[in-house]
C-alpha cells in the first residue's frame, strides 16, 4: 500500500516567558466512583503528566479504568475527586478551549450510518470550525486512502474501512492532543503498519501528543515511549516498554501485560510502582 502522508507542522505551545511547554495532560489524584460510595472506584487517584510531543500508552485489562479515564480527559465524565487539565485548560471549568485542539478516535463508536463518509467528515469539520473544510477533507481522503469511500454511506463500510474513517475524523482539526482507542482494530497487518507509520509521522511533524489505549502490545512497543499499566483503576506500574520488559524478566510487553492483568508479577504490587 503506497504511503502518502503530509500533516502540517505545528510547534508545541510554550509557556509564557520561555518556560517549558505546558503539558498535554496533567492528572492529579483523579478518581471516579459509580453508584454507592462503598463500591470500588473505577479510577482511583490517578496522577500522571503527559508531555507535549510524546506518545504514551494507557494499558490494562477489561475493567481496568481506561475508558473511564478517557471519558474524564474529554470532559464527558465528571471526576468524583481530583482534577485534570488538557493543553493547559482545566477540564472542569474551561474544557471547550481545550476540546477545540483535541480529538478522539475509537472504531467502537459508530458514525451516523445513513450519512456518507464525506458528509460525516463535513459535520465534524464544521463542529471544529476547520477552515477550508472541503480542502481538509480531500487531504485526509488522499492521506488515508478514502477517496473511493467518500460517497458511500458509513453503514456500508467494512470494519477496517470504518477504522480509517474514524482516524480521519480524529485528525480533521489537526489536534495537538490525540486520544486513540485501538486505532488499528480490524485492520490487516499491512494497513495497520501503514497507519502506525502515519501516526509516527504526524506526531513528529505536528508536535502533537498521543495517548494510546490498545491491546496490541507490539503496537504499543513500537509507538509508545512510556506506558501506564492500570489494574482495578490504579497505576500499578509504569515506564518505557523496554524498562518494563526488563523489570519483569519477560521477552515482550504482552507477557508483562499478562503478569500485571493477572496480578502474578512481583512488580505488579502497588508498592513496586516507580516514584
Amino acid at each position: 500500500m503506497p504511503v502518502d502522508m503530509s500533516p502540517p507542522p505545528a510547534a508545541p505551545a510554550a509557556a509564557p516567558g520561555g518556560a517549558a511547554p505546558v503539558p498535554a495532560i496533567r492528572c492529579e489524584a483523579l478518581s471516579k466512583r459509580y453508584g454507592k460510595p462503598d463500591r470500588p472506584p473505577a479510577v482511583d487517584a490517578l496522577s500522571f503528566t503527559l508531555p507535549r510531543g510524546a506518545t504514551w500508552g494507557l494499558l490494562g485489562g477489561n475493567g481496568a479504568g481506561k475508558t473511564t479515564t478517557i471519558g474524564m480527559l474529554l470532559g464527558l465524565l465528571v471526576p468524583t475527586s481530583g482534577r485534570v487539565a488538557c493543553l493547559g485548560h482545566d477540564m472542569a471549568r474551561d474544557r471547550f478551549r481545550a476540546l477545540a485542539r483535541m480529538n478522539f478516535s475509537s472504531p467502537y463508536i459508530a458514525l451516523p450510518h445513513r450519512l456518507s463518509v464525506r458528509e460525516n467528515l463535513r459535520v465534524y469539520a464544521h463542529l471544529y470550525d476547520v477552515p477550508r473544510a472541503e480542502r481538509r477533507i480531500a487531504e485526509l481522503a488522499a492521506q488515508l486512502q478514502l477517496e473511493d469511500l467518500l460517497d458511500r454511506p458509513a453503514g456500508e463500510l467494512s470494519a477496517g474501512q470504518k477504522t480509517r474513517v474514524a482516524l480521519a475524523k480524529a485528525l480533521v482539526n489537526r489536534p495537538a492532543l490525540l486520544l486513540l482507542d485501538e486505532p488499528t482494530a480490524s485492520l490487516d497487518p499491512d494497513t495497520g503498519d501503514w497507519v502506525r507509520t502515519w501516526l509516527e509521522r504526524y506526531r513528529a511533524e505536528s508536535g502533537a501528543a498521543i495517548l494510546l489505549a490498545s491491546h496490541n502490545m507490539a503496537e504499543v512497543e513500537r509507538l509508545c515511549e512510556h506506558v501506564l499499566m492500570l489494574r482495578q483503576g490504579r497505576v500499578v506500574d509504569q515506564g518505557s516498554p523496554a524498562a518494563l520488559i526488563e523489570r519483569y524478566g519477560r521477552d515482550d510487553l504482552e507477557q508483562v501485560f499478562l503478569d500485571i492483568a493477572r496480578g502474578t508479577g512481583a512488580a505488579a504490587r502497588p508498592e513496586a510502582v516507580p516514584a
